[in-house]
């Protein structure tokens, strides 16, 4: 669908760059212009000042005699040359300059170069209030714009005015302040070009993410977003997401393999319950009707149990298990399920060895910790052949309660490997769920612990929980 260009995110980042550029360009420029045009005005003073005290001295060394007026003309006139003769675009003539004597003691003797009527600007003159050697400017009818003039007298009672028009430096500044603006206006317009296409191509890489990310559903998992080279911020965007889809599918993966585990080990309790069900149907006897039902029940309380734990393991998984943390005499509870499994380990000609430190104390979920010492207690119990050896020992290690639970059978079978802590990972001939260790090492990980599983170079497996220890009792 077709975008109108000013709703883009590339036009409003270069539209609002472009107005701090161009608010920052026009304040420098500004700023250069004001010290330009200081510049240019004392020049303008600097040069009125000097000629005026130069014209002054002039006139007082000057012999006055009937050449007098004539001398002091002509320096005038030669003063003013130095002035560039600088034309508007219609050949008006910009460095207008007048000189102006004035003496006091004869009545209108008054000694004038410069163009027009000497009457206008005298006239101008003995409107304005100066101050000696001081430049100021004042209006004369007929000249536009103003003149800047100086006022100088020497000892022979006689007063020199020097004027220059400020039309040239108002041409000077007019022309600079042109040429300011059309630098401004272009460097404004590339600063945005700039901007605008730097932006629309960094934008045009997330677009790219954002199509790719639209097209990826629930069944096209598979898809990847291109990671350019570089490491820039769009490249990382691109390779965190790709790590967020591997983890994605992943889950998913594991959530569709779940899914079956758990529907084929249902199948088979639903299965012999329902056939359970059908015998208590057609049977005669009251007593066979009775054993028919509690089978069933017994398979319903098995289906319970391995829903219970897919959830328990689930939910600890997400970091969402409720728990109940107390504190939790680790050694006391293992000392207690070792007792109630002894009878049965007996059975078996297992030969069941404790060593357990007293007093180690830690925080956790009595329920949880107690079928987490369970479930590993009966994985001795129902997988190892009679006649072994299991050896439970309990310590605190480096700030964690380490308990060991090492046994001489067969170990763990080798297709099973590393993924043995997975949920519904057991070997081929194995009576569980593969739900048992699971539970175990998401119990351990919710509690902050870890379970590791390893063979014994004489053969059987260990098995080693490790929880954080809340604190060690004195012995």
């Amino acid at each position: 669908m077709a975008k109108n260009t000013r709703t883009t995110a590339s036009w409003r980042i270069a539209f609002w760059t472009t107005l701090a550029f161009s608010a920052g360009t026009f304040a420098a420029f500004f700023i250069v212009y004001l010290m330009i045009a200081h510049e240019i005005w004392s020049r303008s003073d600097a040069w009125l000042t000097g000629e005026a005290h130069v014209l002054a001295q002039v006139a007082q060394e000057t012999p006055r005699d009937r050449l007098y007026n004539k001398l002091v003309k002509e320096v005038a006139e030669l003063a003013m040359q130095e002035v560039p003769d600088e034309r508007s675009s219609r050949g008006e003539r910009l460095n207008n300059v007048f000189f102006l004597r004035v003496n006091p003691n004869a009545s209108g003797d008054l000694l004038f170069v410069g163009p027009g009527s000497k009457d206008v600007f005298w006239h101008a003159i003995e409107q304005a209030h100066f101050a000696m050697g001081i430049p100021q400017s004042i209006r004369v009818d007929g000249w536009q714009p103003a003149f800047r003039v100086v006022m100088q007298a020497h000892p022979g009672g006689s007063t020199i005015y020097l004027g220059l028009s400020e039309r040239g430096a108002r041409h000077i500044l007019h022309t600079l302040t042109q040429r300011f603006l059309l630098v401004w206006t272009g460097t404004v317009f590339l600063g945005f070009l700039i901007s605008y296409l730097s932006a629309r191509r960094t934008l045009r890489r997330v677009e790219r993410i954002t199509e790719t990310v639209a097209r990826i559903g629930s069944e096209g998992l598979d898809e990847r977003l291109p990671e350019p080279a570089g490491s820039d911020e769009i490249s990382r965007l691109a390779k965190t997401f790709n790590d967020m889809l591997d983890r994605v599918q992943a889950s998913v993966k594991q959530l569709l393999s779940l899914t079956d585990a758990v529907a084929h080990d249902l199948k088979s309790p639903v299965t012999a319950i329902r056939g359970t069900l059908e015998a208590a149907l057609s049977a005669e006897r009251g007593e066979e009707w009775r054993d028919s039902v509690a089978q069933a029940i017994e398979g319903l309380d098995r289906v319970s149990a391995l829903l219970n734990t897919t959830l328990d393991v689930a939910e600890a998984k997400a970091g969402a298990l409720p728990m109940e943390r107390v504190a939790v005499d680790l050694s006391e509870v293992v000392t207690q399920l070792v007792q109630l499994y002894q009878p049965s380990m007996a059975d078996r000609h297992h030969d069941v060895r404790t060593d357990l430190q007293a007093g180690i104390v830690i925080e956790a979920d009595l329920g949880l910790i107690s079928r987490t010492l369970n479930n590993l207690l009966e994985n001795e119990l129902v997988h190892l052949p009679a006649g072994c050896q299991i050896d439970v020992r309990l310590r605190s290690y480096q700030e964690h309660a380490e308990l060991l639970i090492e046994d001489n059978g067969p170990g763990f079978p080798p297709e099973i490997g590393a993924r043995v802590l997975e949920r519904f990972v057991k070997g081929k001939h194995s009576p569980g769920n593969g739900l048992g260790l699971a539970f175990v090492d998401a119990v351990a990980q919710a509690h902050g612990g870890t379970v590791k599983i390893s063979g014994r170079p004489s053969g059987g497996a260990t098995v080693t929980l490790a929880l954080p220890v809340r604190e060690i009792a004195p012995a």
